[in-house]
């Protein structure tokens, strides 16, 4: 029995072992696609029964789907209201906007309900009402426990209040609740869970504006990564920052490892560096950069791949509709 247990450490030791290096082997790719699809920044990209939804993004813009079996686009019905800087999730039978805002920049005001889109119908529905004092938009969002989870964000559009909130909405008793408040308030970010802890990697606070400077919010990234362990319902912040802070990056994980690709920072252009944060040593490291650099958007592991599609190729608006794809070299 004792040997039985010894091989099989082995093995998995080996194949996490090939895993890290395949990841060094990885490249991206910008894929050609068929189909319209619709440019937009500051959108969700999430799956649904193999298929990749890209929703939302500033003006109110078509839901296109994306099919990576056959590499193309379809376009459904428009978004009932503008909605942008929100990461979607998925529960059972549709798509959740907790936590969008809409309007124009700078002054851009949180939604006051949960949104809700049902793939399959193509159709909307105008969900539970957010209580005043938790209304923001710009943070992460997950699913946990038929619970939707919001960590951080910001209430006032571009303009202030930069939060470090913590909640929660039971979708089965209807019912919000406050958490403990993370380490570092940030926004324009996603949050992400990976083996029962949370993450907040990436962001800035958009709530810093300098005389004659409203725009200094671009400097003002968000170095540390925080870490929430829900067993132990506490808070912790990382030893190691992230390498390059950027903004509004996409965030997948990979054999427990947390992959972060382009984002919004000082620079002028969107970053390109993918980095890669190796949750059993807590290092970072460098993975091959995108072809084009992005911010404003999700992405997605799908079948041993990265999808990150749409976004922006510059420091602020922008409208892509290409997508790149993570892969393997040939």
């Amino acid at each position: 029995m004792m040997k039985k247990i010894y091989l099989a450490f082995v093995l998995l030791t080996i194949a996490l072992t090939i895993n890290a290096q395949n990841l060094k082997d990885y490249s991206w790719e910008i894929i050609e696609t068929s189909g319209d699809v619709v440019g937009r920044h500051e959108n969700a990209f999430v799956e649904f029964n193999d298929q990749f939804y890209l929703i939302g993004g500033r003006g109110i813009k078509p839901v296109n789907v994306f099919d990576p079996a056959t590499n193309s686009w379809e376009t459904k019905g428009k978004t009932p209201i503008e909605l942008h800087h929100f990461q979607a999730v998925v529960y059972k039978d549709a798509i959740y906007f907790a936590g969008a805002m809409t309007g124009p920049y700078p002054k851009e005001t949180p939604c006051e309900y949960i949104w809700i889109y049902y793939p399959k119908q193509d159709k909307w529905e105008k969900g539970a009402e957010i209580p005043l004092e938790m209304r923001r938009g710009g943070g992460g969002v997950f699913i946990r426990d038929h619970k939707i989870y919001r960590v951080c964000g910001i209430e006032y559009g571009h303009t202030s209040g930069t939060t470090n909130l913590f909640d929660t909405y039971d979708l089965e008793t209807k019912k919000w609740e406050s958490l403990t408040k993370a380490p570092h308030v940030r926004d324009h970010f996603s949050a992400i869970v990976v083996n029962d802890k949370l993450y907040c990697i990436g962001g800035r606070n958009t709530s810093v504006h300098y005389k004659d400077n409203f725009g200094a919010f671009f400097t003002a990234t968000i170095p540390f990564v925080d870490e929430y362990d829900f067993k132990l319902g506490k808070w912790f912040t990382h030893k190691n920052t992230l390498p390059v802070p950027t903004a509004a990056g996409g965030i997948v994980t990979i054999d427990n490892k947390i992959i972060y690709m382009g984002g919004e920072g000082m620079s002028k252009k969107a970053y390109a560096e993918t980095q890669c944060l190796d949750l059993e040593t807590g290092e970072w490291s460098l993975l091959a950069p995108l072809q084009i650099g992005r911010h404003g958007s999700n992405a997605i592991f799908y079948k041993n791949k990265i999808y990150f599609a749409a976004g922006s190729p510059k420091q602020g608006g922008g409208n892509m509709n290409t997508i790149e794809v993570f892969s393997a070299k040939p």
